[in-house]
């Protein structure tokens, strides 16, 4: 499970070291891909296989189906961490996400997240009042 909220640095290669505690569950391999709210989502391999298998389920006949895989599949990159736990954030996704060198890395249960660490300021200061006010009647259930 990914959990917490890092702050790595994207270097001049546009690599970024993944956060120690992420390390192991993505040693094997991770796929980066676009993200809704313009961040970047990390999946382990193995998550993102379980995703991709009930994509596979959508109905051809969906266009919504449709045009989210789409978009979620084409910016698709598979990547293997090196030994120092770097991983290349491809030019194509950096440019989606708007990073710039300072990042937020934040864990999202089966996902981790890369956002641009003032976007993800922005975002967290806008959404943090409707998080206090969420209440049993908006997610019956949920806590």
């Amino acid at each position: 499970m990914f959990l917490g909220t890092h702050s790595p640095r994207l270097d001049e290669k546009g690599r970024i070291i993944l956060p120690a505690k992420f390390r192991e569950e993505l040693a094997d391999g991770l796929v980066l891909t676009r993200g809704q709210e313009r961040c970047i989502y990390v999946f382990s391999q193995k998550e993102f296989e379980r995703i991709h298998e009930s994509m596979r389920e959508a109905p051809l006949s969906s266009k919504q189906a449709r045009d989210y895989i789409r978009v979620f599949l084409s910016g698709a990159s598979d990547e293997v961490p090196d030994k120092q736990g770097r991983v290349t954030i491809p030019p194509a996704l950096r440019a989606y996400a708007g990073l710039g060198r300072e990042l937020a890395v934040i864990g999202a249960g089966t996902r981790a997240e890369i956002w641009d660490a003032e976007a993800w300021n922005e975002y967290l200061n806008e959404k943090e009042a409707a998080f206090s006010e969420t209440d049993d009647d908006n997610l019956p259930g949920f806590i």
